[in-house]
């Protein structure tokens, strides 16, 4: 038998490849939701099924078994990073060998298409048109729930993107952060400001915001000699591989913040991709945490620190410059009190802070079901306009501003929602940990310096990979186990100043 160190090396090499196979879908998945021809969709949904079914083909192959069964043996099982490449890597195979490779192959041929489908039905307002295709992919999730196992199917899934996680447990915390969020938003319609947004509707030239867009990204530290920019219906960032990591948003030039915060959020996301460790790539410690996590990365820099005074007391005077017309008059009050308005709102990734975790668990209500079967697909539109009018108290207008806005459920990811609310979590407690690390943070914002916070998180989370599940590495970076503290301290701190709560 192999020493431990050639039965790592051997077991890394296999996966690493495995790796390479998934990377070269993910630039032809960039690509779809990029710059592809319209009529080049169904020859891009063979192109992805084909490469997905070798993917599975290696993840689940007889040699891999091999390799793994012998690491197990060799690698002590510690809290060493082979360890946990090894437990993970075990993980993943024993989820891949539940799912024959016609399923793997039916779901990716079936996400292109579908994705396809949901842009023209979001940009008809049609939801019939996408229905078949909603129909088909929660079929097919439903299939894949059943083929994994487990006392709850929802809770299947679920742990593709948040390992461990339980829906039960979600469902608990979402309960308890509801309890908190409702009274507050209560409070902030109740009080006697009233924040003028017109600010934010002015004209904002495309190009300029471009350039905006791409400087902010920049500043905070997403290197775009390993990156790019571009657009897309829905923004995201894929990390392709070491060295390459593609982020897009999307414009309106009556919009201000939808492309500023958007372009902070994914490149959040970027520099969490960038910081992961290039010589591990394949590996689970070279792979993010859990979803969780990474939503923690694109929070943070979007909300905590983009909405933030500081980060204002620094780009302010650059954006008086890019856009003269609509802010050259404006005070730093006026805009930075508009780009913290909380109300009410359709859009997902157009909320605010406070009301931003109501839109997820309206999703997170209405996925279980879904999986469950006891919601129809062809029932989703009511089922979401009904959940919205009760959680927001107003009725969707057309399925645009509904259940079409998201791209998430045609491209089967469901499950991946409730990521959304825990990163808010993540982020609150693990910027709380940085504040007391970085006392002068604020100061360096206002400087316009991140470097400090990026250097930060780069070794605490970033670095770390998959060495520790994610409830493990909150209590190793902060001290404590995850709570809704530190986001309800942040929310009810910041709001208050601005509503007189």
């Amino acid at each position: 038998m192999p020493d431990a160190p050639e039965a790592y090396r051997r077991l890394a090499q296999e996966l690493r490849e495995v790796a390479l196979l998934k990377s070269c879908a993910s630039v032809l998945g960039w690509d779809e939701q990029t710059y592809l021809p319209i009529h080049g969709a169904e020859h891009r949904a063979q192109q992805l099924a084909m490469l997905s079914g070798m993917a599975h083909d290696r993840a689940t192959s007889p040699k891999l078994a091999e390799l793994l069964s012998v690491a197990e043996t060799a690698v002590p099982a510690d809290d060493s990073r082979e360890s946990a490449s090894v437990r993970e890597a075990r993980r993943r195979f024993d989820r891949a060998t539940k799912l024959p490779r016609r399923l793997v192959e039916e779901l990716s041929h079936c996400a292109t298409l579908s994705q396809q489908a949901w842009v023209g039905a979001k940009k008809a307002r049609d939801f019939q048109a996408f229905r078949p295709w909603l129909e088909k992919m929660v079929a097919l999730k439903r299939e894949e729930a059943q083929a994994i196992g487990g006392a709850v199917p929802y809770d299947a899934l679920l742990d593709e993107y948040e390992p461990g996680a339980s829906s039960a447990e979600i469902a608990d915390v979402f309960a308890r952060l509801r309890n908190e969020l409702v009274p507050l938003v209560q409070a902030i319609q109740q009080s006697p400001v009233k924040v003028d947004t017109s600010i934010l509707t002015r004209s904002y030239p495309v190009p300029a915001q471009r350039e905006f867009s791409r400087r902010g990204a920049t500043t905070i530290g997403f290197d775009f000699d390993a990156g790019r920019l571009d657009e897309a219906a829905h923004p995201f960032c894929s990390g392709i591989g070491p060295g390459d990591c593609r982020l897009t948003t999307r414009y309106d030039e009556h919009h201000f913040p939808g492309a500023f915060f958007g372009t902070l959020h994914e490149a959040g996301h970027g520099i969490y991709e960038q910081g992961l460790v290039k010589e591990d790539f394949g590996l689970p410690v070279g792979d993010s945490c859990s979803l969780g996590i990474h939503e923690s990365q694109s929070r943070m820099w979007e909300n905590l620190v983009g909405r933030s005074r500081p980060f204002w007391d620094h780009f302010f005077p650059l954006a008086r410059k890019a856009f003269p017309e609509a802010l050259g008059s404006a005070s730093l009050d006026e805009f930075h009190t508009a780009i913290n308005d909380v109300r009410p709102s359709w859009i997902r990734v157009e909320a605010d802070e406070v009301t931003y975790n109501l839109h997820i668990m309206l999703r997170f209500e209405l996925e279980r079901p879904l999986i469950a079967g006891d919601l129809s697909p062809a029932d989703l539109p009511g089922a979401w306009n009904d959940a919205f009018t009760n959680s927001f108290g107003m009725t969707p207008p057309h399925d645009a501003l509904g259940c079409l806005q998201d791209v998430h459920w045609s491209a089967g990811l469901i499950g991946y929602f409730p990521t959304y609310s825990l990163g808010n979590m993540y982020a609150a407690q693990f910027f709380e940990q940085a504040r007391k690390d970085i006392p002068d943070l604020d100061e360096q914002f206002r400087r316009g310096e991140f470097l400090a916070l990026k250097t930060w998180l780069n070794r605490n989370i970033h670095e770390r990979g998959m060495q520790y599940r994610a409830s493990r590495l909150v209590e190793l970076v902060t001290g404590k186990p995850l709570s809704a503290e530190p986001l309800l301290r942040h929310l009810k701190s910041r709001f208050g100043a601005i509503y007189k709560i």
